[in-house]
């Protein structure tokens, strides 16, 4: 399922500040888009995917927002803008986001999509139709992989 929010959503509606008093993920996920999007936490499922318009994640920049969608199961943020704290601390902590100024506008709740990291490709099944970003740098493709920057400096550190 696609979860379809328009411009500038902010890390206040990600994960209300009420909430910020816990880094424990579960229990962020359990409050996650719950000002914005009462349905969310209880309906989100493992792989669904977020779909926004401009400026996604801007506002203060708290860490807890990315967590609290990775933790919730969502398996990226497309977007047509993220802003720069938020675009770091996903990748930080091992979420996708992808920025792409079309789909957004051309999406259903209910279209089934694939992400092709490695070639910059969303593909809906639905209407087969593809969409194109830029691919991440293989660098930080293999800090997604690693489910974020802590694990793969552990990981690299060991070889």
């Amino acid at each position: 399922m696609n979860w379809i929010y328009e411009d500038n959503v902010d890390t206040d509606v990600i994960i209300p500040a009420r909430y910020l008093n816990t880094k424990d993920a579960g229990e962020l996920a359990l409050h996650c888009m719950e000002d914005i999007d009462k349905d969310f936490s209880k309906n989100v499922k493992k792989d669904d995917f977020i779909i926004a318009g401009y400026n996604f994640g801007c506002g203060s920049s708290r860490e807890h927002a990315p967590l609290a969608i990775k933790a919730s199961g969502v398996k990226a943020v497309i977007a047509k803008t993220f802003a720069r704290i938020f675009y770091r601390n996903a990748i930080n902590i091992g979420l996708i986001i992808i920025e792409n100024d079309e789909i957004q506008n051309d999406i259903n709740k209910d279209d089934e999509i694939s992400i092709d990291i490695d070639n910059g490709k969303i593909i809906n099944k639905t209407k087969k139709k593809e969409y194109s970003f830029k691919p991440y740098p293989k660098e930080i493709q293999k800090i997604i992989e690693a489910g974020g920057l802590v694990n793969y400096t552990k990981i690299k550190t060991r070889n």
